[in-house]
């Protein structure tokens, strides 16, 4: 549009007057093409952004087999739908879905739940853990300079937008919402990737 321009910080998108006295906070549509332009733009910067991603700081749950998708998912271990999440996640694996964990305590440092975190990363076995974290279990390990990689996990969530959990990422860079059975997650990463493939 003439005289609006794109501002643009991440996954954030705004929009500006030439003249710099307007900002527009908002979705903008296409609507001959019956396109969200901003959700676009968007998918396009979280895409960019996970493939940033260092699988070092993250706990990943392989795929039974070859891997047939992946999502990245920001979770809190005191969040009930995140352990309803976890909880059949052999069967999400089953299903070809690799899923790589990002710590996101909605509570913030210092709290309960951030301790929680700290606990399942300064954890021998990160992955066994954080399923027994999620069971409810007490884990008893010290703290580590390691824990530091909390903070990175949860301000990255932030810069994402991520403001509930579970928050799940498609490897095509789209947030397809919170909580989901291992059906409802294989169909929805399937519809995500249809709709990019058209969009090409």
């Amino acid at each position: 549009m003439p005289g609006i321009y794109e501002v643009a910080y991440g996954p954030q998108v705004l929009y500006v007057s030439a003249d710099g006295r307007y900002l527009v906070n908002g979705e903008m549509f296409d609507i001959q093409k019956r396109s969200n332009l901003t959700e676009e733009r968007r998918t396009q910067a979280r895409l960019a952004a996970l493939k940033g991603l260092d699988e070092k700081s993250m706990i990943v749950y392989p795929a039974k087999g070859k891997a047939k998708h992946t999502v990245t998912v920001f979770t809190d271990i005191d969040c009930g739908f995140c352990r309803r999440f976890h909880n059949p996640i052999a069967d999400v694996n089953k299903s070809g879905v690799r899923v790589r964990y990002m710590m996101f305590p909605r509570t913030g440092p210092g709290t309960e739940s951030w301790r929680k975190a700290e606990a399942v990363w300064c954890s021998k076995d990160r992955r066994d853990a954080l399923t027994r974290a999620k069971k409810g279990e007490e884990l008893k390990t010290k703290s580590c300079a390691e824990a530091e990689s909390i903070k990175t996990q949860w301000s990255f969530g932030e810069d994402l937008g991520v403001e509930g959990t579970p928050a799940i990422f498609t490897q095509t860079g789209d947030y397809i919402g919170g909580f989901m059975t291992p059906d409802q997650l294989v169909q929805t990463i399937q519809e995500t990737q249809k709709a990019a493939t058209a969009a090409r």
